[in-house]
């Protein structure tokens, strides 16, 4: 990931807390295989373990996430375990998180620079994080180990999308979380043999918040006016950023006077 000064975001911590925001990551492997695709790439949702915010430590946390066994992916990756004599995988995975709101930046929205230059092209505004890391695969279903991680990470992340995404939690008159226990047992368990469990130890995180601070005030501000001017929980939600981005700048600008 191009990581400009501008735009990229220091703290581990607020990349965490992205993560969190925005579980669906895209995980991309690159597994040599006489009958795959040596690049392959799946949508899966995780649930974040944070062991630390030190940037320094040579393992910040976990990303675990589960994936149907019949996944082209989950099979390469399956085949290179077997073949390594190892769950763990040989090569890195990396895992790729973007927001939901992400919006086109039309040119006419740079008040300041375009009236008295001209010089100004279109671009994209989004936020997005990226990690690196070594991944462990539980694919053997006669094996306990799988069967209680699959168990544990079935749990934990209808857990955290039922509260966390949908507000299901059984307070202040709203419904309560739909839980792995309300399915039968017996078809929790074929599910989870057909399903194979990743666990992801994270090495290397970076994310950035590209939201036009790169721009000076009035063309961030014509930008904010614009997207607000558009009416739409997108537009709206890219103003907010872009304005919080910007006050961001500002202080940290103001900080080194």
């Amino acid at each position: 990931m191009y990581l400009r000064a501008v735009h990229a975001e220091s703290s581990t911590k607020a990349l965490f807390e992205f993560i969190t925001a925005n579980p669906l990551g895209i995980i991309t492997t690159a597994i040599p295989s006489t009958t795959h695709h040596f690049l392959q790439s799946s949508h899966v949702p995780w649930v974040l373990d944070v062991y630390t915010d030190d940037p320094e430590a040579p393992v910040q946390g976990r990303l675990r996430g589960h994936m149907a066994r019949q996944n082209p992916q989950s099979i390469a990756m399956m085949e290179a375990c077997t073949n390594s004599g190892t769950t763990e995988l040989q090569q890195d995975v990396m895992i790729l998180f973007t927001s939901a709101h992400h919006h086109y930046v039309t040119p006419k929205f740079y008040t300041e620079t375009k009236p008295d230059t001209g010089k100004v092209v279109p671009t994209w505004n989004y936020a997005a994080a990226q990690v690196y890391g070594k991944a462990t695969i539980y694919f053997d279903s006669s094996v306990a180990e799988t069967s209680e991680y699959l168990s544990q990470q079935i749990h934990d992340l209808s857990r955290m999308c039922e509260t966390s995404v949908m507000g299901y939690t059984g307070k202040d008159g709203k419904p309560g979380p739909w839980s792995v226990s309300d399915a039968p047992e017996r078809y929790i368990e074929i599910m989870k043999k057909n399903t194979i469990g990743i666990e992801v130890a994270i090495e290397s995180i970076g994310g950035k918040f590209k939201m036009s601070q790169d721009k000076g005030q009035g063309d961030r501000e014509g930008v904010i006016q614009g997207f607000s001017n558009l009416g739409s929980d997108v537009g709206t939600h890219i103003a907010e950023l872009v304005k919080e981005r910007g006050e961001m700048k500002e202080a940290e600008k103001n900080k080194q006077l």
